[in-house]
């Protein structure tokens, strides 16, 4: 993997031999449809997939495989369900474990390995896993090497020796001092703690707005800033040159919230990995599904009148990501303009980014 050199508060605060001579074109000839053949068996036929871990101990796997005929469900090696090429089975019994995986295994074609999203940790709400996403092009965002996350100062022992069991060996922290000071990050014994502090030059949030529509405001210009801001930039070349160093995984990037300047260092990810647009919003609007609780909370202990106001400072928006993405391309013109001028990707390193995170 080619190495990247490596080089505020928003809402986050609250909240990848030729051959000469007569039998050349007859090693051609037979070369070309061996290589589809592999290609053809590695493919996977997967266009959905997903885990998802219920609070009863159990999990669902849901998947759809156009043209497969069976699919194996498995789990530590062995058979747990199966079923056709739409398929959703309830897989319950399994013994205790930091994070439980399943293999989708179609009776051809490569196969998908696959836990739930979300890692259940006491002191987080929003740790999630960056992958388990489809591209465009019919590969998948590998599980298991790059997490983003709320803050980490709440983290038990119990929680970090789960994290070091799952390999976290790089934190970038993406918060200001002030957060940094007031709630250090706690990291997993042997790991790496690195700042890239994203909004440390931003104006925007220097004063706290007074109506709904100021916060909805606050929150598209702080996502602008997240672009084309200076210190916004550097931090964000800073988290993608340990994406892009294999020994720097597994990898966390949070905020505060885990939603905003985490939200738009993943969705600048999903998308240089090629995953759609669509993909990557519902990747970043989860973040009010996974926050619900502590927003609710929040507004809550205010008078309706200031929950109104930190209301939309609490939330994601449709709105505030694609303000992000108008920025890319009213600054640099288009989405790789951004990736090779501010996150220091050029053509080369996009693949083999891809090579490191893709499957299929």
């Amino acid at each position: 993997m080619t190495h990247i050199a490596r080089a505020k508060a928003s809402s986050c605060v609250l909240a990848a031999a030729l051959l000469v001579g007569i039998t050349a074109p007859v090693a051609s000839a037979h070369s070309a449809p061996a290589s589809a053949a592999r290609e053809a068996h590695a493919r996977i036929p997967f266009t959905q997939a997903k885990v998802t871990a219920l609070d009863d101990g159990s999990y669902t796997v849901e998947w759809k495989a156009p043209g497969t005929h069976r699919v194996a469900v498995k789990a530590g090696g062995r058979t747990v369900a199966t079923g056709g090429s739409t398929g959703k089975v309830t897989v319950r019994g399994l013994p205790a474990a930091d994070r439980q995986w399943f293999d989708l295994v179609p009776e051809r074609g490569g196969s998908l390995h696959l836990a739930d999203r979300l890692i259940a940790l006491e002191g987080t709400v929003n740790f999630r896993d960056a992958g388990g996403y489809r591209t465009t092009d019919g590969h998948w965002v590998k599980m298991g090497e790059i997490y983003r996350s709320d803050a980490l100062d709440k983290l038990t022992t119990a929680d970090l020796a789960k994290l070091r069991r799952l390999s976290i060996r790089t934190v970038y922290d993406l918060r200001t001092e002030s957060e940094r000071a007031a709630a250090p990050d706690r990291v997993p014994a042997g790991g790496t703690h690195v700042v890239a502090d994203v909004l440390a030059g931003s104006p925007t949030f220097t004063a706290m707005p007074t109506t709904p529509e100021e916060g909805v405001a606050m929150m598209v210009e702080g996502e602008k800033f997240m672009v084309s801001g200076d210190t916004a930039k550097a931090a964000y070349r800073t988290v993608f040159g340990g994406i892009a160093d294999d020994s720097a995984h597994a990898v966390v990037f949070h905020c505060t919230a885990g939603k905003d300047r985490t939200g738009w260092a993943n969705a600048a990810l999903l998308t240089a990995l090629g995953v759609p647009r669509s993909t990557v919003m519902r990747d970043y609007l989860a973040s009010n599904d996974y926050r619900a609780e502590a927003n609710a909370a929040a507004l809550a202990s205010m008078p309706a009148a200031q929950a109104a106001v930190y209301k939309p400072l609490l939330d994601v928006r449709a709105e505030y990501l694609n303000s992000g993405f108008a920025e890319v391309g009213e600054e640099f013109g288009s989405f790789g303009a951004y990736e090779k001028k501010v996150l220091g990707l050029d053509a080369k390193d996009v693949r083999a980014l891809k090579r490191d995170l893709l499957v299929g």
